[in-house]
């Protein structure tokens, strides 16, 4: 098994599941494998284990284990893949939404602004559509909904019409062509976030990441048992306010409707932290990336 950093709010985000020695349990994300490591080395002879991950790369790390069960597409087909394996009701779920460190530093993935490459983005290479697919091809007004929704650029409409305006004299494949495409109009103080933003919008897209995690989240409601829980980790603003409404709410957005008495209708799940658990000092100061981390805790309600 090829290892990797350890992931983010390891301990944390697997203590949350409150591990069974022969439960049912789902590694949402399979990646370098960390999380599903950490459940094994928890789970008894008995126990099984569900990871999903749709990037090829990720089977290299996939453990020889007759406890785990690999499933090498996203993880919005969890109700399919438990149903098929037998395995509803499961104990639990854990999620780490964040993009992998293997995937960024892999420069021909076209994940990181730090490398020069074709701009891809997808995390299964089986996929269609790429970010440069998106930049060439969607109209201006398309542009600025992803922009604006998944990234929340400030000059979206700029950003847009400068594209469209760019493609028509040369198709925009390659990231630092994109980047120089950027410069004119990027936040001079704060130019790295800027394009931070606009890769983030074009990978949310690329891979529907929002609608994945909108599926992945509603099929957790019939296949956790009562007592059992969800585990998830976010890493901006977009992600975790979906998984709060979803945990407080049992909805993505708006408010809970109530009945004519004012009583609010029974939610499938409730929340275990009131608030999100974030990286402590030690781990922030040994990764970078766990500032932007936050752990998200819920227990199935019973029905």
């Amino acid at each position: 098994m090829t290892t990797y950093h350890e992931p983010v709010l390891l301990k944390e985000s697997v203590d949350a599941l409150n591990i069974k020695e022969n439960g049912l349990y789902v590694d949402a994300t399979f990646g370098g494998g960390g999380h599903s490591a950490e459940i094994l080395r928890r789970l008894g002879s008995k126990g099984k284990l569900l990871v999903f991950d749709q990037d090829l790369d990720a089977l290299a790390n996939a453990p020889d284990d007759p406890r785990c069960i690999y499933v090498r597409h996203n993880y919005r087909y969890l109700y399919h893949f438990l149903r098929y394996y037998s395995m509803i009701p499961v104990d639990g779920v854990l999620a780490d939404l964040g993009i992998s460190s293997r995937q960024i530093d892999a420069a021909e993935r076209g994940f990181s602004i730090r490398f020069n490459a074709t701009l891809d983005m997808r995390m299964s290479r089986d996929s269609e559509v790429s970010a440069a697919d998106i930049l060439n091809t969607y109209s201006e007004t398309e542009l600025v909904r992803v922009f604006s929704d998944y990234g929340e650029v400030f000059n979206s409409k700029t950003l847009a019409r400068k594209i469209v305006e760019a493609r028509a004299e040369k198709q925009i494949q390659e990231i630092d062509d994109f980047k120089l495409l950027m410069a004119p109009i990027a936040d001079r103080v704060h130019e790295s976030q800027y394009y931070a933003k606009v890769f983030q919008a074009l990978r949310i897209e690329v891979n529907d990441e929002l609608g994945s995690l909108k599926e992945l989240l509603t099929q957790c409601i019939r296949t956790i048992k009562p007592g059992g829980r969800l585990s998830v980790i976010t890493y901006h603003s977009l992600e975790d306010r979906i998984v709060k409404n979803f945990i407080a709410k049992g909805k993505f957005e708006g408010e809970v409707e109530k009945d004519m008495f004012g009583n609010s209708p029974d939610m499938a799940f409730s929340a275990v932290n009131k608030r999100p658990l974030t990286a402590g000092n030690a781990e922030l100061n040994a990764n970078p990336r766990s500032r932007s981390a936050k752990l998200r805790i819920a227990e199935r309600n019973i029905s």
